[in-house]
């Protein structure tokens, strides 16, 4: 199209100037200039082939930016979806914060740090920002007598610790979003933590969300009925005024805390998946954003470097036509 307009110029303008001698008798005439490949094998439109490339960049930027704004809209689906729960979620675990308090600073031998991530990425950093808090637990809780383990819920975490933490990583669960997310699934999944992982502490390290620019990461603890029992003797915290509230039922407070600590678990880990997974959403369409904003700088860019090229090649070419017009008459 481009060479089409070309050519319609360069007889427009340089249609007066010819005279009656053809053109191509002159060409044959004049002496020729030495070529690196034979006539015949000169490819046709040589000039165009810059543009061309521009044209191939710019139909590229153009796909990406409609996966982008695709991949916007399906997220801001999904958050809608899931941030009533998350919210509603929050009712669950919170009652335990009231009964028990919360302890992360605890001093316990077996930690185990639940680190709740995404399968997928184009995600902004939740999930950097989940493993880096994980690390820095794991640091924080080494020791000689120490043994802290990591348990991953999620790809993207595990990619990330299994490169300087293989041996810690004691079970790793995958591809949640496929599960239906309600809490019967999780306390599936947190039985079989509790019943696969000797612990002291669990530290759940999961992003809260706030809003779709913002989340904030958080670690929530579950202590196991031992060292609950122990904290009770002792008298510390919360769990000192434990003894003040009246068991109903034949259980013992053996068995009473060790239901309470499978509940809260539970409940605080359906609400950490719900959570992360709605900082996800809301990370991938400020991601999914700011890709097609800069999709669109990028084809402007290309857009101005391809009509400049493009004028600069018809330039060229009526230049050329011109000169030889005029090169016929003298």
């Amino acid at each position: 199209m481009a060479m089409a307009a070309l050519r319609r110029e360069g007889r427009r303008f340089a249609a007066p100037l010819l005279s009656p001698r053809p053109i191509a008798a002159a060409a044959a005439a004049a002496p020729r200039r030495p070529s690196l490949l034979p006539e015949e094998e000169v490819p046709f439109g040589v000039r165009s082939i810059s543009t061309q490339v521009v044209r191939n960049r710019m139909k590229s930027v153009k796909n990406i930016q409609k996966i982008t704004k695709a991949m916007k809209m399906v997220a801001a689906s999904k958050l809608r979806a899931i941030q009533t729960r998350a919210e509603n979620s929050r009712g669950l675990w919170q009652p335990f914060i009231a009964l028990l308090g919360d302890t992360p600073s605890i001093d316990v031998k077996k930690n185990v740090i639940v680190t709740v991530s995404s399968d997928k990425g184009l995600c902004g950093g939740i999930n950097s920002t989940s493993v880096r808090v994980s690390k820095g637990l794991h640091k924080l809780n080494s020791g000689p007598e120490k043994e802290p383990k990591y348990v991953v819920l999620g790809e993207k975490a595990k990619v990330q610790l299994i490169r300087d933490s293989r041996k810690d990583i004691h079970l790793t669960i995958s591809e949640l979003p496929k599960i239906p997310l309600n809490y019967t699934q999780v306390s599936v999944l947190a039985d079989d933590i509790i019943k696969n992982v000797e612990f002291d502490a669990l530290k759940i390290v999961f992003n809260k969300f706030h809003s779709v620019v913002s989340f904030l990461p958080t670690v929530s603890t579950v202590l196991s009925p031992e060292v609950v029992e122990r904290e009770v003797e002792s008298g510390s915290g919360k769990l000192g005024e434990l003894d003040s509230y009246e068991i109903e039922g034949s259980s013992t407070r053996g068995e009473t805390l060790q239901n309470l600590a499978e509940f809260q678990f539970s409940c605080v880990l359906f609400n950490a998946v719900l959570e992360n997974a709605c900082s996800e959403m809301g990370a991938r369409m400020s991601a999914m954003d700011s890709s097609s904003r800069n999709a669109g700088d990028v084809l402007d860019r290309l857009t101005l470097t391809y009509n400049r090229t493009r004028q600069a090649s018809i330039t060229t070419e009526l230049i050329e036509i011109i000169s030889g017009a005029s090169a016929l008459e003298g």
